[in-house]
């Protein structure tokens, strides 16, 4: 049975942990097949919008343990530089959108895996926990970059280090996620958000997640000239023209992403 479970509808590549009975934590075919499939999302243009959850109780538990002792171990070099660290670099340069539905636990690189994603949303019955500092290690997966980014250094420092169990209810409130939704309608409205998504200008999507990527490292004097050059990108779109024209012809625009 795969580990990574791929299906596209409606303009959406849906990936999803398929690791229930380790509570979708990863080994290496499963980080290489995500690595894979997210590859094929950024490549084929029917794909307009990622949707990333999990089977199971868990969205993920984060590194398989198993995977760090025996005979056949693999060191942490390689899982950050083969496993982790690729698949957080194609979240942040896949040129669609890409919305983390956390159904279940989220902890270690199963939760900073979903906070690099452009939208997060979770089931109310979900939490995230920096689970590192339980066994001596450090968050990686982009978790000292993002984390502090998403709800300020006090508290990132204090998760990081702690190790806290962070409700969902509480993750909203503290800006780490976007919204939390009832469990029994939370599969519904997370895709609904990943629906209006693919149903978007997708180049111009694309171009704001690229300038919020810009936004952690230039000064806003850099930040102005690099939306100039964008914004011109972005007008020169066939759904910019038919936006223009949507609006004044008083329809419904019909983007293509393109």
């Amino acid at each position: 049975m795969s580990s990574i479970l791929f299906e596209i509808s409606d303009s959406i590549g849906f990936i999803t942990f398929n690791r229930p009975d380790k509570f979708n934590s990863f080994n290496r075919e499963m980080a290489l097949q995500l690595q894979e499939k997210l590859d094929e999302c950024a490549s084929l243009h029917e794909i307009r919008c990622v949707y990333i959850s999990g089977v199971g109780k868990a969205f993920s538990a984060g590194q398989d343990l198993g995977e760090l002792v025996g005979e056949n171990a693999i060191g942490i070099d390689k899982i950050l530089s083969q496993h982790y660290n690729p698949v957080i670099k194609r979240i942040r340069n896949l040129p669609k959108p890409v919305v983390a539905a956390v159904n279940g636990v989220a902890a270690g690189a199963g939760a900073n895996i979903a906070l690099c994603c452009d939208i997060i949303v979770a089931a109310e019955s979900a939490s995230f926990i920096q689970a590192f500092s339980r066994i001596g290690l450090i968050p990686d997966s982009g978790g000292t970059y993002f984390l502090p980014r998403l709800i300020g250094w006090q508290k990132a420092s204090a998760l990081s280090m702690l190790g806290d169990k962070v409700t969902a209810t509480a993750a909203e409130r503290m800006g780490m996620i976007y919204k939390v939704f009832p469990d029994e309608t939370f599969a519904g409205e997370s895709k609904k958000i990943a629906r209006q998504l693919s149903q978007m200008p997708t180049k111009g999507l694309a171009y704001t997640k690229h300038l919020l990527n810009y936004s952690f490292s230039n000064s806003y004097e850099e930040q102005l000239l690099q939306e100039d050059v964008f914004q011109q990108k972005a007008a020169s779109t066939y759904d910019y023209n038919e936006g223009i024209r949507a609006f004044l012809e008083k329809r419904q625009p019909g983007f293509k992403g393109e």
